[in-house]
């Protein structure tokens, strides 16, 4: 896979983190060393998957609802009666933090759109948890993209 994304355009090489960013479950701590590991450089792969991933959040933001409906539907189909365990951690970093806390430990422990939806479900205002959820993978993708760096030159990687 890496030889197919280092042949290609670099735009059409963005435009694959952009996606990959947006996909579902899909977070800056995996785009961002995968882009550098392709070659690109840190600053484009940052905004590439900081960029997909904030339009992640800012559609399930918008959309909460109907996001919402269609995970209940997905539980009930496959007969998860009780909460999962990403959303009893989720709970407990709600509870002891907010969503201050829960915005900065999402990319960690659960990923920051399913900690968007849960702080939602929570009963967070949706502005707050976009405000947060931006803010907090800000941070991370610059963390990510630093580590990324001195970690894989490192490792003799790049």
């Amino acid at each position: 896979m890496l030889e197919w994304a280092q042949e290609s355009p670099v735009m059409i090489q963005y435009g694959v983190l952009f996606l990959l960013a947006a996909a579902p479950w899909m977070d800056v701590s995996i785009i961002v060393p995968l882009g550098i590991l392709w070659g690109l450089p840190p600053v484009g792969v940052s905004l590439a998957a900081f960029v997909g991933n904030f339009l992640l959040i800012f559609l399930l933001g918008l959309f909460f609802k109907e996001v919402e409906k269609w995970r209940r539907a997905r539980k009930m189909k496959k007969g998860i009666t009780g909460p999962t365990k990403k959303e009893k951690r989720s709970r407990k970093i709600w509870e002891k933090y907010g969503i201050p806390g829960l915005a900065l430990l999402a990319p960690i422990f659960v990923g920051t759109d399913i900690a968007a939806i849960l702080a939602l479900t929570f009963g967070a205002s949706k502005t707050r948890v976009v405000k947060w959820m931006t803010f907090s993978l800000a941070g991370w993708t610059i963390i990510f993209a630093v580590g990324s760096v001195y970690g894989f030159s490192f490792l003799n990687l790049l």
